[in-house]
């Protein structure tokens, strides 16, 4: 199953909002067949226990670095910009939207077929 990292604006707007949506993502995700990674789950860990931002990013990039790719949403994002930019220095692929990311894994299919 491909590891995906949701990587999608969290402190520009409603928090709460932007954690929804990155479930409401990953939710589509399972349902594809993906296996999801959602990094602003931490925001109800923040909430009993508060860490800085600087903590929050380096725990997302361990996993990050763990993950098959990177699904980026859309959205300013200083954080996302830097997670994708990561990824992309260790060849971890981002995309854009849940087709990308099909496309992405049918042509992994089609390799390991011929394989």
């Amino acid at each position: 199953m491909i590891k995906v990292f949701i990587s999608s604006p969290y402190t520009l707007g409603d928090t709460a909002v932007n954690v929804k949506r990155q479930l409401n993502i990953a939710d589509e995700l399972m349902n594809a067949g993906f296996s999801p990674y959602v990094p602003l789950l931490s925001h109800f860990q923040h909430m009993a226990h508060p860490r800085s931002y600087e903590d929050w990013t380096q725990n997302d990039i361990v996993w990050l670095k763990l993950c098959d790719c990177v699904l980026r949403l859309d959205g300013e994002s200083l954080g996302s910009d830097f997670e994708c930019h990561v990824a992309t220095t260790w060849n971890i692929p981002v995309f854009h939207s849940i087709s990308e990311l099909e496309k992405f894994r049918n042509s992994l299919d089609k390799i390991r077929d011929k394989g």
